[in-house]
């Protein structure tokens, strides 16, 4: 296939990249270096530099290929929420989400698919009850986040293109993930649950999320909301207890949510709060997990730390 892909630097992306390109598709990988030494090269890819606004470069690339991935976006973990954050984190998705859609809405021959990023967070918390795709948004400015981030990718439905948006779990994986931020006190035999422990904590393996993404380019039974996170749902100190087995550390010290607060403001939302999230639509369309247990996934993301 031909495939456009945003986002191609993170760590998402750069793993998928290279997954893609060893499957022998030809790849136009969206960055905004300019410079483009040091990334994955290979036969069929080839990068372009674009600041995720202007839609109009971008025509000529959709024009003619057979699937967009849209993975662009800050980090969300990356900081407080200011509001000047809020801004930042917004404008990094909806707004090159948006410019994808109007590239591909001047393209002559549209693209199949677009497999658009979105995350978990779109349910806000939700104490108890398995939360399938079709379970309404939550409140928060996550949440919010979210539902633009997936209006936007939605508008190329009436352009005659397959949406998938990924709502993707905590990722688990090597060395530039977010799981090396959990390691460190545990390293430091100092870790252990964050606030109650009782909150659901949905996570999935790296291996999975570019698995999912990979699929849903040729799985045209699958659309719309798609739930990225492993069939195996834990609590937040089972994930804590299994990170430690992991690590050959104990998981014996707490930290208060009052100090996550503190230290992280409208962010700690995030991590306090959980959401006992399915992977419903990926169970329907038949996809199987690399890593549906955390055991397995754990192992292999340290390993790769």
């Amino acid at each position: 296939m031909n495939i456009v892909l945003s986002g191609c630097t993170g760590f998402i992306g750069t793993r998928l990249t290279k997954e893609l390109a060893i499957e022998g598709h030809g790849l136009v990988s969206l960055t905004r270096r300019k410079e483009h030494s040091g990334l994955f090269a290979a036969p069929g890819v080839r990068y372009v530099t674009w600041d995720g606004r202007d839609h109009g470069p971008l025509v000529q690339l959709v024009d003619g290929a057979d699937a967009v991935i849209n993975l662009a976006g800050e980090s969300i973990a990356k900081g407080r929420w200011s509001d000047a954050r809020k801004k930042v984190l917004v404008g990094s998705r909806v707004g090159p989400t948006a410019s994808i859609v109007e590239a591909i809405s001047g393209a002559k021959s549209k693209p199949g698919v677009l497999v658009n990023a979105s995350a978990v967070g779109y349910y806000g918390n939700v104490d108890e009850g398995d939360v399938p795709e079709e379970y309404p948004s939550g409140e928060g400015f996550l949440a919010s986040l979210c539902v633009q981030w997936e209006e936007a990718a939605k508008k190329a439905a009436a352009l005659g293109v397959r949406i998938v948006m990924l709502r993707i779990a905590f990722v688990v994986g090597g060395k530039g993930s977010a799981l090396g931020k959990m390691t460190l006190p545990f390293k430091m035999f100092a870790g252990g649950p964050i606030g109650t422990g009782k909150q659901w904590f949905p996570w999935v393996h790296v291996s999975d999320v570019t698995g999912i993404a990979r699929y849903a380019l040729t799985a045209e039974h699958l659309h719309g909301p798609v739930n990225a996170v492993a069939p195996e749902p834990v609590r937040m100190k089972e994930f804590c207890s299994a990170l430690g087995r992991a690590m050959g550390r104990p998981s014996w010290a707490p930290v208060p949510g009052f100090a996550v607060r503190l230290i992280l403001g409208e962010l700690a939302d995030m991590i306090l709060g959980g959401q006992k999230v399915v992977p419903s639509a990926l169970r329907k369309a038949g996809y199987v997990f690399r890593y549906p247990g955390l055991g397995n996934a754990l192992d292999d993301a340290l390993k790769n730390d």
